[in-house]
């Protein structure tokens, strides 16, 4: 008995130390009031670059999507089929481009939600055409850096995804094989080995040339928004992909690769710089880039992907940190424009597709347990 005594005011001291050091995150019901909030503002404020079907619109309204299938509230689901009806379910204009796909990520989630409503046919046409139909970019034929059909890492989360439901919907594997061709292709043009990080596209790649561009510090420059695009696409694609896909392992391994490369260069503040290995260029955090790994790595610690105590730390100092940049209004702010490089941002700069980060990184941070 005597033992017992000792012990269990020790093991009571033990755990509340233990509770008090573990990371506080918000309850799923305040994150799902700040996702509706910036919901709310964002649909008050549209805004694209183009067109309402452009890329910009795509990775704003895949953030509402996501925030749907972890919320079951209607308002998110009914903001994309009023878009829908508004664009008559179109793509945008180019179809060897893959932004103008992405689009249509939004309109698959809702099609699986409410069979009938949405019009399947552009989104069957721009696949087919992007795919099959003759271009100089699928080609290789041009002169110029635009020699694959994905030259550009951002294109990693525009199309990939939207083709595995694709071939999912058709189940058509086809589509599965022509996604991971073009998406090896990418990889093998940008993906850095030594960095485990994506060069935005050959402009940036170090060739030992004196004219090679570097960041101030002498070292590689690296774009946190588009190695957000790259691991919060990775999510996507895996959590559609079936598991028996012969190149599963491939976007597994990429994925984890990615990821401990993400978490080691994590601020202490939370949120990560625009030039990733160069974080005093800009010493303020952004929130488009920081949004795509705080979903990424949260899916990842939810899907069984990422050690929760080695992740977790650094997902919740990061939500803590993307619940910092949302104003009173529900406006998203610290968002870095629409660019190809590293640049600035401030407490007042916005993007739709900003929004869209911040709605992703809600949805998985809200399933933590």
């Amino acid at each position: 008995m005597k033992v017992y005594q000792f012990t269990f005011p020790l093991l009571l001291v033990l755990f509340f130390a233990s509770c008090g050091s573990a990371p506080k995150i918000a309850s799923p019901a305040a994150i799902e009031t700040a996702m509706a909030d910036a919901l709310k503002w964002q649909e008050a404020n549209p805004i694209y670059a183009k067109d309402p079907t452009d890329w910009t619109n795509g990775a704003y309204y895949t953030g509402v999507a996501r925030a749907y299938e972890s919320t079951n509230n209607p308002v998110f689901l009914q903001a994309i089929e009023d878009m829908g009806n508004r664009t008559k379910w179109e793509t945008w204009e180019r179809f060897y481009h893959a932004d103008d796909i992405a689009i249509s990520y939004s309109y698959l989630v809702l099609d699986e939600h409410k069979p009938g409503v949405v019009n399947r046919e552009p989104t069957a046409e721009w696949i087919e055409d992007h795919l099959y139909k003759q271009h100089e970019w699928r080609d290789g034929t041009r002169s110029d850096d635009k020699v694959t059909l994905w030259w550009w890492c951002d294109a990693l989360f525009m199309a990939p995804p939207v083709l595995v439901k694709w071939a999912n919907l058709k189940n058509d594997r086809r589509y599965l094989d022509q996604m991971h061709k073009y998406y090896k292709e990418t990889y093998d043009l940008l993906y850095d080995q030594e960095e485990n990080l994506f060069a935005r596209d050959n402009r940036f790649l170090w060739t030992g040339s004196p004219k090679d561009r570097k960041g101030g510090n002498g070292k590689k420059i690296f774009w946190s928004r588009g190695n957000g695009w790259v691991l919060g696409g990775l999510a996507l694609i895996l959590e559609d992909m079936p598991k028996d896909y012969e190149h599963r392992d491939f976007y597994v391994n990429l994925f984890k690769e990615m990821a401990a490369k993400i978490k080691s260069i994590q601020p202490a503040d939370g949120l990560w710089r625009v030039s990733l290995l160069e974080p005093e260029a800009w010493d303020h955090g952004e929130t488009s880039g920081s949004g795509f790994y705080t979903f990424a790595l949260a899916w990842g610690i939810n899907n069984g992907l990422l050690d929760r105590k080695e992740y977790l730390p650094a997902v919740a100092k990061a939500w803590k940190a993307l619940e910092g940049v949302q104003q009173a209004d529900g406006k998203v702010g610290w968002v870095q424009n629409i660019g190809f490089d590293p640049a600035p941002a401030s407490v007042d700069s916005w993007q739709n597709f900003g929004t869209g980060a911040f709605l992703m990184a809600g949805s998985e941070v809200r399933k933590l347990k």
